[in-house]
């Protein structure tokens, strides 16, 4: 039996491989990878490598045995997901594997953002693919803001359209965290976790830290949407991008990303990580 994580070079992947270094032992792991010299440092640990393209169905078999446990970490490429994710799930299907999790987004089928959609169609795949699973639905990330504070600092000003909404973010390392504590422990199947930080934040609150911690003045700017859509596609952001993320603003507005049912810390057996900690971290960078 092994733990096998697709996507495994990717920013939440390699988290996910790093922990379960630390937890099992490395010829147990598999990591899927359309590159193996990304995944060349993994190799060189004993991390076993298997090479695959969500694109090319027929690279998945043979990706996974019978008895892996297998973690499907959701692919990036907006509207080209459910077909990736199927051709995932039908491989995991054909070897038979223990388990599969995924990567979801929190709400599940409650969820009423675009960027949701590709995720509730798969996690009816999975469902209806027969096989032992469990969904991790993933609350926004604390990097989804930490990454781009480059222009926040240029401007002195966070800028969106999320009006006073609240976010209940947690860093990318916790959401790693939890995946890993899924693959290697017991009682997870048919599971749907949703996964947020303890605290929900506001972007007055989260201007403020970063005023706080730099010295700079910052304020936050709420804007219309079509504004904020004007905005990030003068930045050179491609329309169909700036549509998703002034949605993702209106799901904010609307309370959507800002519950707190502590399934993270639940799992992972520990507070999540503070939006402060991560400001910090972006700054050293």
């Amino acid at each position: 039996m092994s733990i096998v994580v697709t996507g495994a070079t990717g920013h939440l992947g390699r988290l996910v491989v790093e922990g379960l270094l630390e937890k099992v032992p490395a010829d147990q792991i598999v990591a899927v990878v359309r590159d193996a010299d990304k995944a060349a440092d993994l190799a060189a640990r004993g991390v076993q490598l298997r090479i695959a393209d969500y694109n090319r169905p027929e690279t998945l078999q043979g990706a996974f045995a019978a008895g892996d446990k297998v973690l499907l970490v959701s692919g990036s490429e907006v509207g080209q997901r459910v077909p990736q994710h199927q051709a995932v799930i039908d491989a995991a299907k054909e070897a038979g594997v223990a388990l599969l999790a995924y990567t979801s987004v929190f709400g599940g089928p409650a969820a009423d953002f675009t960027l949701a959609d590709e995720h509730k169609v798969t996690e009816q795949a999975i469902q209806a693919s027969g096989l032992p699973y469990v969904l991790l639905r993933n609350g926004w990330y604390h990097e989804n803001y930490t990454e781009q504070l480059a222009p926040v600092l240029e401007h002195g000003a966070v800028v969106n359209s999320a009006a006073g909404g609240r976010v209940a973010s947690a860093s990318r390392a916790d959401y790693a965290a939890a995946a890993v504590e899924v693959l290697t422990g017991e009682g997870h199947e048919g599971k749907a976790y949703e996964l947020s930080g303890d605290t929900a934040w506001s972007f007055e609150e989260y201007a403020a830290e970063i005023a706080g911690q730099t010295g700079k003045e910052i304020a936050y700017g709420p804007v219309p949407p079509e504004t904020h859509k004007t905005i990030l596609t003068g930045a050179g952001l491609p329309e169909p991008l700036a549509e998703i993320l002034v949605d993702v603003d209106a799901a904010i507005s609307r309370g959507r990303l800002a519950g707190t049912p502590g399934d993270l810390s639940r799992l992972i057996g520990r507070p999540t990580t503070p939006i402060a900690d991560s400001i910090a971290t972006a700054l050293k960078d």
